[in-house]
C-alpha cells in the first residue's frame, strides 16, 4: 500500500473540461477524488468558472491534498462572443454556440504553454469529449487522454443503437413521425426502450454549422485510451460491456462521483458559492417533518417559457405539500415576466411557510441529501438523476433534451424509482417559444401526488430508491465496484507511462 502511495505521488493528471456546470462539476468531483489518492490534479478553465469551483478547491488544497486550478483566458472577444459568456448557460441564443466552440479551441495555446512551463510533466489528460484539442496536446507529450463521458451507459448504447439502426435503414427514420414511438433494439434483458424521434439527443439533429467541429470531436475520439462514466457498474449492470464491445474502447465507471463530497460545506459550495438565501433554506429544511417535501429544480440550462414555469409553479401549490423551487435568473424578458407574476399572484405570500423559492444556484445535492426531502421533480440530466439516486429518493420525471428522455426510461421503467410528468417532445434550446406549455399544473399535481402519497406502488418505489442509494455508496466504498475501478485506472496510467519508457520508481 505504501509503494502504490508513493507511485501515487509521482503522477499528474491533467482535466480539461467543457464549460457548462453539467460537465465541470463532475470533473471538479473526480479532480477531488484522485487529489485523494494522494495524485496531483489540475483543472484548467476561465476566470469566471473558476470563481465559481475557486473555494471548493482551496478547501480540498487546505486539506494537503494535491490540487490546483489554473485559469486561462477566454477569446470570448476576439470571436464577438458577448462578454461574460464563458459557460454554455450564459449563452442567451443557439446562434452563439459556434462562436463559444472557437473561443473553446482558442484556450488549446495557453493550456499547452503552461503545461511546458510549469512542473511536474503530466501523466495523462481527462477531457471533455467536447474538447477535441486536448488529443494534440495528449500526443505532443506521448501520454494517455481518455474522455469524460457525462452520460449514463445505458444512455449511450442506447444512442448508439438508434444511430446503427437508422444508418442501416435510412427510409426507416425519414418515414417516422416526430412523436411516433418506435423500440429502441439491442437494450439488456428488461431494459426495454421506446423513444420518438422528437425525443433523440442534439447528435440526431443537423446543425450545419457545427459539423466541422463534430467531425474533430468523431476524429479525436478514435485516438482516446478510454471513456470514464460518472456511473457504478451496479446500476448500469450489462450496459458497459454493450457499450465498451459497440466502441472497441475501455470504460471506468468510477462514480457516483458526488459521494466524495463527505461535509456539509463541500456540499453547499458544490458548483458555486451558497447564498445567505440558500443558508435559509437549510433552516428551513430543519424544520420540516422527514420525506415530506418536493424539491423541483430543471437544471442549469433550463429555458423554458414563463407561462410553462408558472403552470409548474401552480401545480407545487396545488399539492398542499411543503416544496422548493428552484428558479433560474438569467436577467431576461422571461425572467422579468415570471418575476411579475409571482409579485402579482403574491405566490410566496400564499405559499407562506409551506414553499421556499431559491433564485438562481441551488446547491442541490446538499438539499437532496436533507432528511426532510421526499421527492425530486427533475429535468433528468445524468447528474441530477444520480444526485436523486444517491439521496434515496423518487423522483417525477420531466426531461427538456439532450439524452434526458432516456434517462427518465431508465428511472421510471428500468429502476422503478420515478413518475412522469407527462412530456412527449424535447424543448431544444431556441424552439422555447415555438414549444410553449407542454405540461399544465394538474399534471404536475397528479405526479406529485402518485410520489408522495404511498400506496403498494409508492412503497415500492421507495424502498428501490433506498435500496440504489446504498448500492451506490458501497461502489465508492474502499473495495466497491468504483473505488477498484479508478484504482485500475491510475495503473492503467502507470503502464502506458512505461511502454513510452516513462518509468515510475516505486
Amino acid at each position: 500500500m505504501e509503494a502504490v502511495s508513493r507511485l501515487n505521488k509521482q503522477l499528474h493528471f491533467v482535466l480539461v473540461p467543457l464549460l457548462a456546470q453539467g460537465h465541470m462539476i463532475p470533473i471538479f468531483d473526480i479532480a477531488r477524488m484522485l487529489s485523494q489518492r494522494g495524485i496531483l490534479t489540475t483543472i484548467y478553465t476561465t476566470p469566471m468558472n473558476a470563481s465559481r469551483f475557486g473555494p471548493t478547491v482551496a478547501r480540498t488544497s487546505e486539506l494537503g491534498l494535491p490540487i490546483r486550478l489554473v485559469e486561462v483566458p477566454f477569446r470570448s472577444d476576439v470571436v464577438g462572443l458577448p462578454h461574460g459568456c464563458e459557460n454554455l448557460d450564459s449563452l442567451p441564443s443557439p446562434d452563439l454556440l459556434r462562436k463559444f466552440h472557437c473561443a473553446l479551441e482558442k484556450m488549446q495555446e495557453p493550456v499547452e504553454a503552461h503545461l511546458r512551463q510549469n512542473g511536474p510533466p503530466p501523466s495523462c489528460i481527462i477531457s471533455d469529449r467536447a474538447v477535441f484539442w486536448t488529443a494534440d496536446i495528449a500526443r505532443k507529450f506521448g501520454i494517455p487522454r481518455f474522455l469524460f463521458n457525462g452520460m449514463s451507459c445505458f444512455s449511450r448504447v442506447a444512442s448508439h443503437n438508434v444511430d446503427q439502426h437508422f444508418r442501416s435503414d435510412p427510409e426507416y427514420y425519414l418515414k417516422l413521425g416526430a412523436t411516433e414511438p418506435f423500440e429502441v433494439s439491442g437494450m439488456p434483458k428488461g431494459r426495454g426502450l421506446k423513444l420518438n424521434k422528437s425525443q433523440l439527443p442534439s447528435t440526431f439533429k443537423a446543425q450545419p454549422n457545427l459539423d466541422d467541429f463534430r467531425m474533430k470531436v468523431r476524429e479525436a475520439e478514435k485516438a482516446a485510451h478510454g471513456l470514464i462514466i460518472n456511473s457504478f457498474d451496479e446500476l448500469e449492470d450489462e450496459c458497459t460491456r454493450l457499450y465498451e464491445n459497440a466502441i472497441g474502447q475501455k470504460i471506468w465507471c468510477i462514480g457516483p462521483v458526488p459521494l466524495c463530497n463527505k461535509n456539509t460545506l463541500d456540499r453547499l459550495d458544490r458548483g458555486n458559492k451558497a447564498s445567505e438565501e440558500v443558508k435559509r433554506c437549510t433552516e428551513w429544511l430543519d424544520a420540516k417533518e422527514p420525506r415530506t417535501v418536493v424539491y423541483a429544480c430543471l437544471g442549469s440550462m433550463c429555458r423554458l417559457v414563463p407561462a410553462q414555469l408558472i403552470e409548474l409553479g401552480k401545480g407545487l401549490e396545488a399539492s398542499n405539500r411543503p416544496f422548493i423551487w428552484v428558479v433560474k435568473t438569467r436577467g431576461d424578458e422571461g425572467t422579468l415576466e415570471l418575476e411579475k407574476w409571482l409579485r402579482e399572484e403574491r405566490f410566496e405570500e400564499r405559499t407562506g411557510g409551506r414553499g421556499f423559492i431559491i433564485r438562481g444556484w441551488a446547491p442541490q445535492l446538499a438539499i437532496l441529501s436533507h432528511r426532510s426531502v421526499g421527492a425530486f421533480l427533475t429535468h433528468c440530466g445524468w447528474n441530477s438523476t444520480l444526485e436523486g439516486l444517491i439521496s434515496g429518493i423518487p423522483m417525477i420525471t420531466w426531461p427538456l433534451f439532450c439524452e434526458q428522455f432516456i434517462n427518465e426510461a431508465m428511472v421510471v421503467d428500468a429502476l422503478e424509482v420515478g413518475v412522469r410528468v407527462g412530456v412527449e417532445i424535447a424543448v431544444k434550446f431556441g424552439d422555447e417559444t415555438k414549444v410553449g406549455v407542454l405540461v399544465k399544473d394538474r399534471e404536475v399535481l397528479r405526479a406529485v401526488e402518485e410520489v408522495m402519497s404511498g400506496g403498494e406502488e409508492g412503497v415500492k418505489r421507495r424502498m428501490k430508491a433506498v435500496e440504489y442509494a446504498a448500492k451506490a455508496r458501497k461502489a465508492v466504498e474502499l473495495g466497491g465496484s468504483s473505488h477498484r475501478n479508478l484504482s485500475d485506472l491510475i495503473q492503467y496510467v502507470v503502464r502506458a507511462l512505461s511502454l513510452h519508457g516513462k518509468d515510475m520508481k516505486v
